[in-house]
Parts: C-alpha cells; sequence; structure tokens
C-alpha cells in the first residue's frame, strides 16, 4: 500500500468517523431502545399468556410466539415495509423498523421471561397462597422479584444482540449506521474499509452496553444478598 492511498484511506475514515456516529446515535441507538422497552413489555404479557388458566390465551400466545421465532427477521421486515402497500398499508422506514424489531424481540423475550418464572419452586408460590395472597399477589411479590434476577443475564444478552440487528433497519431505509456506511462506501469506493469502521463502531456500542449489563447483574446480586 502506497503512502498516498494510505493517506487517503485515513482520511476517509477521518470524515466518515463522525457522521456515521450521528447515525448511530440519532437512528441505531434510539431504536435500539424503543424496541426493547416495548418489546419487554409485550414479551412479559406474552409470558403471562402463557402461563394463564385460559386456554384461548395460551393459544395466541403460543402462535404468535411460533411464527415470531420461526420467520427470519429480515422476512418479517420485508413484509410489513414492502409487502403491506399491496394492502394499502403503507408505514414510513423508522415505525416499521420499531414495528418489526418489536414483535421480533417480544417473542424471544418472552420465552426467557416464561422460563425465569417457571424456574421459581412452587413451593414459594405455594407459600404465599398458604397466607391468602392471590395468585397475582404472588406473581408480584414473590415470584417476579426473584425471576427478575434469572431472566436480566439473557436478557441484557439480547439487548446487546438487538444493537446489532438494527443494521437490518437499512434494508428498509432506515439511514442507521450500517446503511451511512454504505453510503459513503458507494462514493469513496472503500467499502473494506468503512465497514470495518462500522463494525468497529459497533463493537464500542456493545461494549459499553456489555458494562452497564454487568453493573446491573451486580446491583441484583447485592440486592438478593441483603
Amino acid at each position: 500500500m502506497t503512502n498516498e492511498r494510505l493517506e487517503r484511506i485515513i482520511g476517509i475514515l477521518s470524515d466518515s468517523f463522525f457522521p456515521i456516529i450521528k447515525a448511530g446515535l440519532t437512528y441505531t441507538v434510539p431504536l435500539t431502545l424503543i424496541t426493547f422497552a416495548l418489546g419487554l413489555s409485550l414479551a412479559f404479557i406474552t409470558a403471562l399468556a402463557r402461563l394463564s388458566d385460559f386456554a384461548i390465551l395460551r393459544t395466541i400466545a403460543r402462535f404468535y410466539v411460533w411464527v415470531f421465532r420461526g420467520t427470519p427477521l429480515l422476512v418479517q421486515l420485508f413484509i410489513l415495509f414492502y409487502g403491506f402497500p399491496s394492502l394499502g398499508i403503507t408505514l414510513d422506514p423508522f415505525p416499521t423498523a420499531i414495528i418489526g424489531f418489536t414483535l421480533n424481540k417480544g417473542a424471544y423475550s418472552s420465552e426467557i421471561i416464561r422460563a425465569a418464572i417457571l424456574s421459581i419452586p412452587k413451593g414459594q408460590s405455594e407459600a404465599a397462597y398458604s397466607i391468602n395472597m392471590t395468585k397475582w399477589q404472588a406473581m408480584r411479590r414473590i415470584i417476579l422479584p426473584q425471576a427478575v434476577r434469572v431472566a436480566i443475564p439473557p436478557l441484557g444478552n439480547s439487548f446487546i444482540s438487538l444493537i446489532k440487528d438494527t443494521s437490518l433497519a437499512a434494508t428498509i431505509t432506515v439511514t442507521e449506521m450500517f446503511q451511512k456506511g454504505q453510503q459513503i462506501a458507494a462514493v469513496t469506493y472503500e467499502p473494506l474499509w468503512l465497514y470495518i469502521e462500522v463494525a468497529f463502531v459497533y463493537l464500542v456500542f456493545s461494549t459499553v452496553l456489555s458494562y452497564f449489563q454487568s453493573k446491573l447483574e451486580i446491583h441484583y446480586e447485592r440486592n438478593i444478598a441483603k
């Protein structure tokens, strides 16, 4: 590699770094946070429905999880963004990404939450019933606080995975980090180095999130110990 080419690549990477970061802060991070919050809420409702005494709720929840865990996220996004207009339903790219990621992550996270709830010994709920607690009171006061501790590590991993999965939003024209890298690469003709730079930014974001995940786990461990 000649000095001239090296200088050109360094210049391109320097000029593109902040636009990529800006795209990450404008689209990638908000998409991740909004989707995770909505997906977690949907997952909690779905998990409770799977554990419900009502067969219809269990069936609906099971069908939803089956569909969204059994089909690729990319296909789900394409159905929402490119398929729905044929039915007269047109959505903007960012809301489409939010809906698609929420439905997908809600299905996966619901199984994490359901497994965490089922991991709590039945004796805990039986003891709660023995002192006249209702099923909901036992769930809220006894089961869920313990289930949260069990669910945090896998949910944290799901959150970190989500920030990387948001790169798929580029396929439906959301200008997040990956698409910004693609746009710059199309102009500069240096896809290798730009994609490496985008990967590095994703790595930094994931590392920061991993750090906060470990702190959160330690926080809950201390609370349980008390």
